[in-house]
Parts: structure tokens; C-alpha cells; sequence
């Protein structure tokens, strides 16, 4: 973890320089008159109340985009590619172009987050993309569903990206894993109740002339479209000019991330110099790589798990095939939660990575193998729980190691992007009903040459970084620089540690 170490640990010029010395300009101690038994009982309510006022908020904005995004894959089996006419390539067609828009608004939609404001900005992308989904329960034809598929895509490319910067900008490095696993869990908690719900909203077949899978996309816009509007005083702007917290909070906020060699909490005039400095960082381009390798295998699985279940031979009614999606987004759910415990408390993301990535293979293998529909079905399970924790352990391992207001965000936009982008492999994989050959075998290779390939040379080239660092063959650096150039120097500071 990326924190300030021992002078022993890091080895550097900064070795005999206090915190606030080493940290920048730092903002006046409301608690410097308190014990260190009281000041940690001070922290201890702060980030308790950080939690419940952040956290479960944000977690049921993620689950309505992500069951907005998905719904797609249940409103297929619920007659949706037959009342329509479509065919297996234009059905896939619509799930691609989700992926064209999403990916092209992704990369700068943190940079309009920080300008805006998040309490601006998501209620209004929010609202977009509510309608949209609104309007995809009225379209009459392929032409209207791509259209309807196109504005989604643009409207929630900035939630995901959005949300984890701005977590980033409230958290400790050591913190931030674990809040970033409870904020995607809501995408597995949205794969076992998109299933529930589009069970029971099918009963609405034939209401007022409308068929049930158009029910699902309205009654499921209808109520973005309300969160939306409640999100404009649900959403909370970054620590510094966060309302909920009072002057000394605030203080206590900002001084915590600087103590963790953090300035994301603090104002900074967006240059273009940050954007190059994201696009010439090697860990950027590795975590693009990295998280490709779980995020592509978590859309394919998402938008096909219920034609995959529906085709196990089991003759389950529609309503049977999406009740069975549920369980293993639950088991996702709890595993996602405690690789985000487990590897901040570690500070081994990469190692977690790595052997999670290894049940994504064996799923998709059992998927693969065999024809027996109880062997698919338990594959099914472990397909889900080596896919979903990676997608935040990754983010949390990229954003981890980035520092620099736009320059995380201009990162975490690009990796975020371009795993989104192969989002387009994964809604053209799926044919050949009904055992999917070659989709599930496209799964292992994304997991094995991607995800676990991609985090065992991340930690390898970060664990030699680190070496490097503690024998100080990176002082250099800073020699002649003033405190306030290196602290924009941000994770290149010698005594910046990498969270291997």
C-alpha cells in the first residue's frame, strides 16, 4: 500500500522529514489537542459516517445502471429478438453498440465530474440515461432499439469511472478497496434481483397491449428517471466543499489523504500536461490490459447467463430460467465484498487478482466440457466468482497507484474505457446454441493470457519499483525541488510505495 513507511522502509532523502513536512501544505489539526486514544476514536466516527452517508447511495446508482445495461439479456428470453424480428447478428449488434458510446464518452467523464461537480453531473447522466432505457420499452423495430442502445451507453459512461474517482477522493489507500468491492457488488446484487424483477414484471404481459419485456425497460427507466432527480440532493460533492461535514470534518478529511501522500481531495486547474503524464504511465497501459481481462468475461456473462441457463436442457419455464440466474450473482456478491476486506488488509491486490482469476477459468471450462446440465450449472458459479471480484480489486490496485487529481481520473477513464470497449468482443462470441463453444472459450483466454497473465507482471514490475525506491536509486528526482514540486510529482515521489 501506497502510505508513508518507515524511515527504514523507505530508504530515501525524505527519511528525517515529519508527515506535514513530507505531505505539502497541510491544513490545520482540529484534534491536536486530543490523545492519540481519542484521536483515533475521532477517525473511527468519521469514516463511520463517511460510509452511511457515501456508500449506500452510490451502491443503488450502480445497481440500476448496471440492471439498466444488463436487463437486455431478460427481456430476450421474455420475447424481446422475436416480436422485434431480430436475428442472432442484430441482436448482438444492439449489445455492441451499448459498448461503442460507452467506451468513446468514458475516457473524459471524469474531467467533466470534477468541473461540474458530482452533485451536478450524476443526477443529470442519471436522468439521460433513464430515458433512454424508457424509450427502448417503445420501439417498434431494430432501428429504435440501436438508437435507444447508442444513448444509454453515452449516458452512463460516467458513473462507474465517476464513482471510483470519487471514492478515491474520500479514502485512504487502505481504505478504498473495500469500498470500492461494496460499490460493484451492486452489479452482482443487480444480476440476482434483474432476475427477480423481470420475473415478476413478465406477469405484466399484455397490460394495456404492452409485452412484458418492454415492461421491464419501461417500469425499470421509470424508476431511474426517479433516482435521478432525488440524486440532486442524495449526491455529495468532493470533501472540501462537501456540505454534510462540518468545518473541522472537512479539515479532518483533506489532512487524512495528504498523511496518505493523497491531493485528490483538494481543487487543482486542469491542465493538459496531466493527461500526458496518465498516457505516458506504464501502470496505466498495464491496467488496461489487466482489467480487459475481467471485464469483458463479466459483460459476455452478464447479457448471456440467463439464454445460457434457459439452454441447459432442464425445460425451465422463463420465469424458472431467470430465478436461477440468481444465485450465482449472490455468491459473486459476498466474494467481490471480501477480496476487497481481504486485499486491503494484505495490500497483495495482484495476488488476489491472480488467484481469483483461476475459478474464472475453471467455470467457463466446466461451461465448456461437458454436456451435463448440473456440471454447466455449477460452472455457472464459479464463472461469476472469478470474474466480479477482479473488477474492483483491479480498479482499487490502478487507482492506488496513481496520484495527481486529473491524472487519476484521466487514468481510471482509460482503463475503465477500454475495458468497457471489449465489451464489443463479448456481445459477438455467443453463438452456436446451445453449449457457446466459442464464447466460452474466448472467456478462459481473456482470463488466463489477460487478467492472470497482466497482474502477475503488474506485481512483479511494481514489487522491483519498490526496491528500487527503498534503496533510494530513485532520490534524484526530487533533488533541487521545492516542497510543492514534489508534491506534483505525485506517484513519481521516491517515497511513494506501490501497492503490489
Amino acid at each position: 500500500m501506497a502510505t508513508i513507511s518507515s524511515d527504514k522502509e523507505k530508504g530515501s532523502s525524505d527519511a528525517n522529514r515529519s508527515h506535514d513536512e513530507v505531505a505539502g501544505d497541510m491544513p490545520n489539526d482540529p484534534d491536536a489537542h486530543l490523545s492519540a486514544e481519542e484521536k483515533a476514536a475521532v477517525e473511527r466516527r468519521l469514516i463511520w459516517k463517511l460510509d452511511w452517508i457515501l456508500m449506500p447511495w452510490l451502491c443503488f446508482l450502480y445497481l440500476l445502471a448496471f440492471l439498466d445495461r444488463t436487463n437486455i439479456g431478460n427481456a430476450k428470453i421474455a420475447g424481446l429478438s422475436k416480436e422485434l424480428g431480430l436475428s442472432t447478428s442484430s441482436y448482438n449488434a444492439t449489445l455492441t453498440i451499448f459498448f461503442v458510446s460507452y467506451s468513446i464518452f468514458e475516457p473524459l467523464s471524469n474531467i467533466l465530474l470534477k468541473r461540474l461537480r458530482p452533485s451536478i453531473f450524476l443526477p443529470i447522466i442519471m436522468i439521460l440515461w433513464g430515458a433512454s432505457m424508457l424509450g427502448m420499452g417503445f420501439v417498434h423495430n431494430w432501428s429504435g432499439l440501436m438508437a435507444a442502445r447508442w444513448f444509454l451507453g453515452m449516458a452512463e459512461a460516467g458513473l462507474f469511472p465517476g464513482v471510483n474517482y470519487y471514492l478515491s477522493c474520500w479514502y485512504k489507500r487502505s481504505e478504498f478497496g473495500l469500498r470500492a468491492a461494496i460499490f460493484f457488488s451492486a452489479a452482482a446484487v443487480s444480476g440476482s434481483f434483474g432476475g427477480l424483477l423481470a420475473a415478476a414484471i413478465e406477469n405484466m404481459d399484455g397490460l394495456r397491449g404492452i409485452s412484458g419485456w418492454a415492461w421491464i425497460f419501461i417500469i425499470e427507466g421509470l424508476l431511474t428517471i426517479v433516482v435521478g432527480i432525488a440524486s440532486f440532493w442524495m449526491v455529495h460533492d468532493f470533501p472540501d466543499e462537501a456540505k454534510f461535514l462540518s468545518e473541522d470534518d472537512r479539515a479532518r478529511v483533506i489532512r487524512r489523504l495528504k498523511l496518505d501522500k493523497q491531493a485528490s481531495a483538494t481543487h487543482e486547474a486542469f491542465h493538459m500536461n496531466y493527461f500526458w503524464q496518465a498516457v505516458r504511465d506504464w501502470k496505466m497501459w498495464c491496467g488496461m490490459v489487466i482489467y480487459m481481462g475481467c471485464d469483458m468475461p463479466l459483460y459476455a456473462f452478464s447479457l448471456f447467463l440467463p439464454t445460457i441457463i434457459s439452454n441447459l436442457g432442464w425445460n425451465t419455464s422463463v420465469v424458472r430460467s431467470q430465478l436461477m440466474s440468481v444465485p450465482p450473482y449472490a455468491a459473486a456478491a459476498v466474494l467481490t465484498v471480501t477480496i476487497g476486506f481481504v486485499a486491503d488488509r494484505t495490500r497483495a491486490r495482484g495476488l488476489c487478482n491472480i488467484l481469483v482469476s483461476v475459478l474464472g477459468v475453471a467455470g467457463f471450462a466446466m461451461l465448456l466440457a461437458t454436456d451435463d446440465a448440473a456440471v454447466q450449472y455449477a460452472g455457472t458459479f464459479l464463472a461469476a466468482l472469478g470474474i466480479y471480484p477482479c473488477i474492483s480489486n483491479t480498479i482499487s490496485w490502478v487507482a492506488n497507484n496513481v496520484e495527481g487529481v486529473y491524472k487519476r481520473g484521466v487514468v481510471l477513464g482509460f482503463v475503465i474505457g477500454w475495458g468497457n470497449l471489449n465489451g464489443i468482443v463479448s456481445s459477438n462470441v455467443y453463438f452456436n446454441s446451445p453449449r457457446f463453444p466459442e464464447g466460452h472459450g474466448v472467456m478462459i483466454g481473456y482470463l488466463a493470457a489477460c487478467l492472470f497473465g497482466g497482474s502477475v507482471l503488474m506485481t512483479v514490475l511494481l514489487r522491483r519499483e519498490n526496491a528500487k525506491r527503498k534503496r533510494g536509486e530513485r532520490d534524484h528526482w526530487v533533488q533541487g525541488l521545492s516542497k510543492e514540486e514534489v508534491e506534483k510529482l505525485g506517484d513519481q515521489r521516491p517515497d511513494f510505495v506501490y501497492t503490489v
